[in-house]
């Protein structure tokens, strides 16, 4: 069993006041409600809080209440007796069973139906329930952390989640600040995942990142946050060719890079035997004006693709003013669309 409190990798200004909030609550014995966009670390601040309590020698058990269907996460919260539904051949002991004396963290909360919501709020305020079957009520001692990147006061004005049970799982509210807002911390989390992918690809060291991979690093938006940026950083190090030199090359999206490389590959076949006439015979004359506009024009398509079609941090790629970039995207018949995450979080 863990015990001592995982360690959160950071030293910006908001994740070091998320984390004093943290430790200053885990002496209180009082549930509480961490909220925070996806991928921002609500499970590894549940667990700091809970190695850093009282309880920490107690169990701490976790569950995610979006990936099971209501009638199921019913039983796996409050367990159920034999012959209670379709399939109950025998008694199961539910989460807060298996907690007694520790804590439970339930993440996804905004999920659970109303009718959850009720009996959740009953073990809150007495510690008690009856197993979905059973008629003996049972008696448990459990520290509750919740956590969600929904906006429960707004859920509860829409009458979608109890205000009496948001009320009590909130004693106090943790903020997980996103990755965008901890600029400090980027480049410790990247280097951190890039040695542990080294290991996990036989290198014998981590080449570090090139300038322009730092770049790319710090231009992107992280919507996915901390669990995004590992992906991005794992996969990039995957791609690189030459392990024993810096990573040139940040994949933020494989999917676009997928085609892109087999666009590339095909215009290196058409170049070369450009290039392979052109030496037998030049074709004189050439417009010099058309080969740089095509030039220009490719480089502004590779900043965008880059930067998920956002103007402003393309530009900085490129290194040119907001103003110098709206003029070159005018000039070349430029238009940008909204990038695919920013679509699925809608």
């Amino acid at each position: 069993m863990q015990s001592q409190a995982p360690n959160i990798i950071g030293e910006s200004p908001q994740l070091a006041a998320a984390l004093d909030h943290i430790s200053r609550l885990a002496a209180i014995d009082r549930s509480v409600l961490i909220i925070g966009e996806r991928g921002t670390g609500k499970e590894l601040a549940a667990e700091r809080l809970h190695y850093l309590s009282p309880r920490w020698d107690q169990t701490f058990t976790k569950i995610n209440c979006s990936a099971i269907a209501e009638t199921l996460l019913e039983s796996e919260l409050f367990g159920h007796e034999a012959g209670a539904f379709t399939g109950a051949t025998k008694q199961h002991v539910g989460r807060f069973e298996l907690t007694d004396g520790g804590t439970l963290f339930l993440d996804e909360l905004a999920t659970m139906s109303l009718r959850l919501q009720e009996k959740l709020l009953r073990v809150i305020e007495y510690g008690e329930f009856e197993r979905v079957g059973g008629q003996k009520t049972l008696q448990v001692d459990v520290r509750l952390v919740a956590a969600t990147n929904a906006d429960l006061p707004s859920l509860a004005d829409e009458g979608l989640f109890r205000w009496d049970l948001l009320d009590r799982l909130s004693f106090d509210v943790v903020a997980l600040p996103a990755l965008r807002e901890r600029e400090d911390d980027l480049y410790e989390l990247a280097q951190h995942f890039s040695i542990r992918m080294c290991r996990e690809l036989g290198w014998d060291y981590f080449p570090g990142f090139s300038d322009a991979a730092i770049q790319q690093l710090s231009a992107h938006h992280w919507p996915g946050n901390i669990r995004e940026l590992k992906n991005v950083v794992e996969r990039s190090l995957f791609r690189t060719t030459d392990p024993e030199r810096p990573i040139k090359t940040i994949v933020i999206d494989p999917f676009s890079f997928a085609s892109e490389a087999s666009a590339t590959q095909f215009d290196r076949s058409e170049q070369a035997e450009a290039t392979s006439s052109i030496e037998e015979a030049p074709d004189w004359p050439v417009s010099l004006k058309d080969l740089l506009r095509e030039t220009e024009l490719d480089w502004l398509q590779r900043a965008l693709t880059a930067c998920d079609q956002r103007q402003n941090e393309a530009a900085k790629l490129l290194g040119l003013s907001y103003d110098q970039m709206r003029a070159l995207m005018r000039k070349h018949h430029q238009t940008t669309r909204p990038g695919r995450r920013k679509k699925r979080q809608k």
